[in-house]
């Protein structure tokens, strides 16, 4: 009964990945981000407007993050937290159909976006902290690849039905199935490629039921109240003052604060960038997605096997080193040349060198994230999980606008695509330099 109990709670958990995986997978890459590019027709100004909003939502989190968790650690209660952080996912993705071509607010279409990703990511890190509650520390690591290997199935099976079913080719009208978006939505109003902000709110209410009847948080409930904010508070700066004495933690949390600030420029503004580069449709956008969805499922599966047999440093330098590679592979990736051979006009060969690139952008970013998460467990401290989760959260946002905001700058004073993207090289450098000083322990290890 026992055994049967706790692979529940584990499905339960890995059922949050495959629920909030279409924000990630949907509206931030592949289907919404390269629509804003057609909303406003202009790849360079879309790619720079849709930096600023990412950032202005990265700075909220960065802010907020750590003292949430500290309070959650003192309350005992991460359930609630998680119910409350997952209405703003719905009520932010189901915003986004007010995108309506020639009648919208990008201020409000922005925020609206943004209110979701605020609510994935805080109800991230208190799911992110049930972790260590789930298997033996060396089971770990295969646990988090297995739920990020599940989280991007979920995230593929979404693509498909939003790419069959609903995504328009803004000038055919029609899916990848060759079919008028279902549902009666008229491709004139662009309603099937505004639908996935309504099918992802849906996906995520429907699929987190498991989550909410299957997992059950092992600390006590208890009240927040004045004084639990104010012992909060008090252990958030203790263990702030306290990072310098914890120099493996300190390292791993500055690290991550580049190389994960890194991936989630590439994830956000990899397809956005393919589609103001080599003019891509969102259809081809949404297959290029796929892709790159199915190969960062199988190398999250792969690297939680790596993880468990290696630890994860291995796996995180790995990433970071090939991560690099690939964006100096786009930079050099036009209709005109790729690599510097000159290409005829409709060769495909620029599409097909784009297709593995996401390749690999899936491949990487799916092991390092997993990898990460169970790095932080073993950096963390048992007894403050949530606390420790929320640095993370803030070691991944305090930065988080220097990504957007310098592809943002750099885009707009070159007025170039490929240079624009160039500052991710130098948050997966400043990231590998600094994982030097992180012991693949932690600090207990000394």
């Amino acid at each position: 009964m026992a055994a049967s109990s706790t692979s529940k709670r584990i499905w339960g958990w890995f059922f949050f990945d495959w629920a909030s995986q279409p924000y990630n997978t949907l509206l931030l890459t592949f289907i919404f981000g390269p629509y804003v590019k057609d909303l406003l027709g202009d790849g360079t100004e879309a790619q720079a407007v849709w930096g600023f909003g990412i950032a202005a939502a990265g700075i909220v989190i960065a802010l907020l993050a750590p003292v949430l968790g500290a309070i959650a650690d003192q309350s005992g209660s991460r359930m609630r937290w998680i119910w409350a952080f997952s209405a703003l996912y719905v009520a932010g993705a189901a915003g986004l159909w007010w995108a309506v071509p020639g009648n919208f607010s990008l201020t409000l279409i922005l925020l609206s976006f943004a209110i979701g990703l605020i609510g994935m990511e805080f109800a991230t890190i208190f799911t992110n902290a049930m972790l260590p509650d789930l298997g033996p520390r060396e089971e770990i690591g295969r646990i988090s690849g297995n739920g990020w290997a599940f989280g991007y199935v979920g995230g593929l099976f979404a693509l498909v039905i939003m790419l069959l079913f609903f995504a328009e080719n803004a000038e055919t009208g029609l899916t990848l199935m060759g079919i008028a978006p279902a549902l009666g939505l008229d491709p004139a109003l662009r309603e099937g490629t505004r639908f996935v902000g309504p099918l992802t709110a849906v996906w995520f209410a429907v699929f987190m039921i498991p989550f909410f009847l299957w997992v059950r948080d092992p600390r006590p409930t208890g009240r927040v109240t004045a004084g639990t904010v104010r012992r909060a508070m008090a252990e958030l700066w203790g263990t702030v003052r306290r990072l310098p004495r914890t120099p493996s933690r300190f390292a791993f949390l500055g690290a991550s604060m580049f190389y994960r600030d890194g991936l989630n420029g590439t994830y956000a503004l990899g397809a956005i960038f393919a589609a103001g580069v080599l003019d891509w449709s969102v259809v081809q956008t949404g297959t290029f997605g796929i892709l790159a969805v199915i190969t960062g499922a199988v190398f999250a599966w792969l690297g939680g096997r790596a993880d468990s047999a290696y630890g994860p440093k291995p796996v995180i330098v790995v990433c970071c080193v090939a991560l690099t590679g690939i964006v100096l592979a786009a930079m050099f990736v036009s209709r005109e040349a790729v690599f510097g051979i000159p290409q005829e006009a409709g060769s495909s060969l620029p599409d097909i060198a784009f297709m593995l690139i996401g390749a690999g952008i899936g491949a990487a970013g799916g092991a390092l994230q997993s990898a990460s998460r169970t790095m932080m467990v073993r950096q963390g401290d048992t007894e403050r999980m949530t606390e420790g989760f929320g640095l993370y959260a803030l070691s991944g946002k305090a930065t988080s606008f220097i990504a957007p905001l310098s592809i943002g700058i750099a885009t707009a004073a070159t007025g170039s695509q490929h240079w624009g993207i160039s500052p991710l090289i130098v948050l997966f450098a400043v990231g590998l330099f600094l994982l030097l000083w992180v012991k693949p322990d932690g600090d207990r290890a000394a």
